[in-house]
């Protein structure tokens, strides 16, 4: 059965609804017992422009959602068999949240994030087994350009030479013909992201990359263009580079952890001294 919300209660809250001008004496639209629902509370639960048909709609989907909430909570405040334990849940959780934002709080204002080259270095080299790729890495660039564009035997070849003067034709050309350009000849970059580019995928990237050093596809519209210079496959000790932003986060994380334990033991020892922790004993 649909719960019926009094369309007076509907007009009023579709003229509040529809207005520039925000109510904010909290007149109340309906009650539930001790608890009520205000007119302000409804506005802040719709969208920011709505038309007059569905704010109807949204305000009587708040209200009746508000009002079968309330029902059931009262419901069940009256009838749960378990209150104290609930109550100390609920006490658990503020007590954690509060030392959450304290402790962030803390670490935002105290703890500097800065992590040096040399610390991320001597990490990664004490843990190297802890870095191992699961997927294939390269080096190399990325171009798309239209399928009639000119001088492409020119760009096939600028594409396959290592030599600047090449790179320097290529550059200059794709300024004005290229529909996607990616260097990434001094970057790692995962290779399946590349392929995403092109028309066609490669069940066994691996396999690929073994016999593979450039990549020539077309398709109705464009010409694509794949120089690998360098690879790693999948299992292969992952560039520091590559790496550098996990380590940074690890280190982060172990800097905080160390500093919130001094924290602690700090609030321990001087509370210990002053005499507010009292031990007993049988």
């Amino acid at each position: 059965m649909r719960l019926i919300i009094p369309l007076v209660i509907l007009s009023l809250l579709t003229v509040s609804c529809n207005t520039d001008t925000r109510r904010t004496d909290g007149s109340v639209v309906v009650s539930v017992g001790s608890k009520a629902l205000t007119r302000q509370e409804i506005e802040a639960g719709m969208p920011k422009s709505v038309s007059p048909e569905d704010s109807i709609f949204i305000a009587d989907k708040i209200v009746r959602q508000w009002i079968r909430d309330n029902l059931l909570y009262e419901v069940a405040s009256k009838n749960s068999s378990d209150k104290e334990h609930i109550d100390q849940l609920v006490e658990n959780y503020r007590k954690s949240l509060i030392v959450y934002q304290y402790q962030e709080q803390l670490v935002n204002e105290k703890l500097s994030k800065d992590i040096g080259d040399e610390e991320m270095k001597n990490y990664f080299e004490a843990n190297s087994d802890k870095f191992k790729l699961d997927q294939a890495l390269v080096k190399g660039l990325f171009l798309k350009i239209p399928s009639d564009a000119r001088q492409i035997n020119d760009v096939r070849e600028w594409c396959k030479s290592s030599s600047p003067a090449a790179l320097e034709k290529l550059e200059k050309y794709t300024v004005g013909n290229a529909v996607k350009y990616d260097y990434f000849l001094d970057n790692w970059m995962i290779f399946s992201e590349i392929m995403d580019n092109l028309p066609t995928h490669y069940n066994d990237p691996d396999a690929f990359l073994r016999n593979n050093k450039s990549i020539e596809l077309k398709d109705s519209s464009y010409c694509y263009f794949v120089s690998i210079r360098e690879y790693l496959l999948q299992g292969d000790q992952s560039p520091f580079e590559y790496a550098k932003p996990v380590i940074k986060e690890v280190l982060v994380n172990q800097k905080k952890m160390s500093f919130l334990k001094s924290v602690e033991d700090d609030l321990y020892n001087k509370a210990l001294g002053k005499g507010q922790i009292k031990f007993y004993t049988e």
